[in-house]
């Protein structure tokens, strides 16, 4: 699959402070990329990088197959988590004046805002002033602006902060629409669940450097750990006899008469090799191999990593 965004071993430095530490990317077209990191890894660096707010100090970012330039920006698209609306301006305004920024016509943006203003439910706000809109509002005018010039990369910092359940939804469905349309998008988030609602693939970023990439289907897979749960009825003493040395029993718990094991295989011990061990000393309902989230996954390489790091200094 070509790449709408590739950035090959980014440098950037601030005074004392290394921001990115030789980070590359590949974001194919027609993907979902989650950016990750915790605060302060180099997520907001790279994302200044890409939109020209600042240049790298070694490395290169390649737009749809050339080298990054300045002709580019009219095809990117970015929200920034801080968002940056003229709370003095009426809401169509502005939006209209951040349309013809973007190069379009004064008839085009028109045209376009009312439609995504119909679409997003927001239509009397357009004579508002946009101090009268409460965050959630004033982040769906953003967005629309965000994506009003169909730009071929959307960058979205936090895009659902702000909103409530059901306007999150409403954006959510928006970005898979746009994907389907050929949009491809950044998601820069702290909100793991998004992440594996709608991701396709990620980089985690932590300490500057880049410490995992990939699907999210096949980081959830790497970072299995054998672990299962088994429910099933009978005698707890003679299911852990039968699981024996070569699996640990991380945890139980019973409910109507129904147990719930948590049990850790040993990496030469297969699932058939389970039941056969305890089949015939319990009556079994149901065996399930436990995915990591990628909560789980995001706590675990991002605290791993800081360990690390703080030992290398020591």
């Amino acid at each position: 699959m070509s790449s709408i965004l590739k950035a090959e071993n980014i440098v950037k430095q601030y005074a004392a402070h290394r921001a990115l530490d030789d980070v590359s990317i590949d974001v194919p077209k027609g993907c979902i990329y989650g950016l990750l990191g915790p605060n302060g890894a180099g997520k907001t660096s790279l994302i200044r990088i890409i939109n020209q707010i600042t240049r790298p100090d070694e490395g290169q970012v390649f737009f749809d197959g050339s080298p990054l330039s300045p002709e580019d920006i009219s095809q990117i698209g970015y929200l920034p988590e801080e968002r940056g609306l003229y709370k003095k301006m009426e809401v169509g305004e502005q939006a209209m004046y951040l349309a013809q920024l973007k190069g379009m016509s004064k008839r085009d943006a028109k045209q376009k805002l009312s439609m995504w203003f119909k679409r997003f439910d927001i239509s009397p706000w357009w004579n508002k002033k946009v101090e009268e809109l409460s965050k959630g509002m004033a982040q769906k005018v953003q967005f629309i602006v965000t994506v009003l010039h169909e730009p071929k990369l959307l960058i979205l910092d936090e895009p659902f902060s702000g909103f409530d359940p059901i306007n999150t939804n409403i954006v959510k469905n928006e970005i898979f629409r746009l994907k389907e349309e050929g949009t491809s998008i950044i998601l820069s988030t702290h909100n793991m669940g998004s992440v594996e609602e709608i991701c396709d693939q990620i980089a985690l970023i932590n300490n500057s450097k880049k410490i995992l990439d990939g699907t999210v289907k096949q980081v959830k897979h790497d970072f299995k750990e054998g672990i299962y749960n088994i429910e099933f009825k009978g005698n707890m003493i003679s299911f852990t006899n039968a699981l024996g040395a070569a699996c640990e029993l991380l945890n139980s718990n019973e409910l109507d008469g129904r147990i719930s094991a948590k049990v850790k295989l040993a990496p030469q011990i297969s699932t058939n090799d389970l039941l056969k061990a305890i089949v015939g000393q319990v009556e079994v309902f149901g065996l399930q191999e436990v995915i990591p989230s990628m909560n789980d996954i995001f706590i675990k390489q991002v605290g791993e990593n800081s360990i690390k790091k703080e030992a290398n200094h020591e």
